[in-house]
């Protein structure tokens, strides 16, 4: 009960109505739970995840493997016709864009431009007009057409080398669509969300669909639900803190693909400080010469520009999840899940 406390007294202090309004999260390990919120948010009130949706994708793409639909080693080329891929990955004057693999994908390691936040020819990223609350709507082709647009930063595979781009995972959802022939939405239903009962869970895809708790940019409130339903497989699913406690769990369990895989997938290649990419997942770990005092334990999961995250401490047996629903400062939510990690 003390430690309950502790964590409801830590979110209930972060609510500064400056940069967080509200809070909603879960921790669990083998001998405590806690689900709580704080500020503006409601109780089970489901917020936009954005990119810890990736973790659903790679979840999808490790059990089509399990069920030999796929390798990890299978050229994109396998799935899209030249004529979509051309174009796509050019660099140095050497078109790669048929070479690229699922696993660099998954990994991060195609080279591949991000058409959400790399700045195109004119010097301006989608990013920074969404944040100007200019909603659009943008179709699978047209991320593309963005995408080609974009230098990619090298070539697919380059040893050591990592760039962060949500370009990958329109490109894995799509290959979904097309083995599975349905929709991504279904497929998630089926493989991830009917298996495990996540019964306030489910793919963004009707902009008038007003349930979610709105973003926050600042103080403002963004409102972009055309964008929310086009960031589909990058971005685009909705949950609450309890359901995604049962899909963290359920992802480094076993119940979605073999745990073996696991092994394979936790070979890190640095994206952003603190921040690494392995095979589908991420990880947040400070270096013991930043917290002399108590290490910090690593996170393996994912993090959300929402202020989302979903994360698993393997030393501590910890799973985290939950939102502070801010935008502008991806440290925020990070610097939530250390002060709630140090209390184990």
């Amino acid at each position: 009960m003390e430690k309950q406390i502790k964590i409801q007294s830590i979110i209930d202090k972060s609510i500064d109505s400056k940069n967080i309004f509200g809070i909603r999260l879960s921790v669990k390990n083998d001998e405590f739970d806690f689900s709580g919120y704080s500020g503006d948010f409601k109780i089970n009130e489901p917020y936009f995840i954005a990119s810890v949706t990736k973790l659903f994708i790679t979840a999808i793409i490790m059990h089509l493997r399990e069920e030999k639909t796929l390798t990890l080693e299978d050229p994109i080329s396998r799935y899209f016709g030249s004529d979509v891929l051309r174009g796509l990955h050019i660099y140095n004057g050497t078109d790669f864009s048929e070479y690229i693999t699922l696993r660099h994908l998954l990994s991060h390691t195609s080279g591949l431009p991000d058409y959400f936040q790399d700045k195109n020819n004119s010097g301006e990223s989608l990013e920074k007009m969404l944040l100007r609350n200019s909603d659009r709507a943008f179709s699978f082709e047209e991320i593309l057409e963005l995408s080609k647009g974009i230098k990619p930063h090298f070539p697919p595979g380059k040893k050591g080398k990592a760039h962060y781009s949500d370009t990958n995972f329109q490109l894995l959802g799509k290959i979904i669509e097309k083995i599975r022939s349905a929709s991504l939405k279904d497929v998630i239903n089926e493989i991830v969300i009917d298996q495990v009962g996540m019964s306030r869970t489910y793919l963004y895809s009707n902009p008038q669909d007003t349930v979610p708790k709105s973003l926050r940019y600042k103080n403002m409130v963004l409102n972009i639900p055309l964008a929310m339903c086009s960031f589909w497989a990058d971005g685009g699913i909705v949950s609450t803190s309890e359901d995604m406690m049962v899909f963290i769990r359920s992802f480094f369990g076993g119940k979605f693909f073999h745990p073996d895989y696991l092994k394979e997938m936790t070979v890190w290649n640095r994206i952003f400080f603190p921040l690494q990419a392995g095979v589908g997942i991420l990880r947040f770990k400070i270096p013991g010469i930043f917290s002399p005092f108590q290490p910090l334990p690593q996170l393996i999961g994912h993090s959300g520009l929402s202020g989302a995250f979903a994360f698993y401490a393997p030393e501590k047996n910890l799973y985290l999840s939950g939102t502070v629903n801010q935008i502008n400062n991806p440290a925020l939510s990070f610097r939530l899940l250390m002060k709630i990690a140090n209390l184990f």
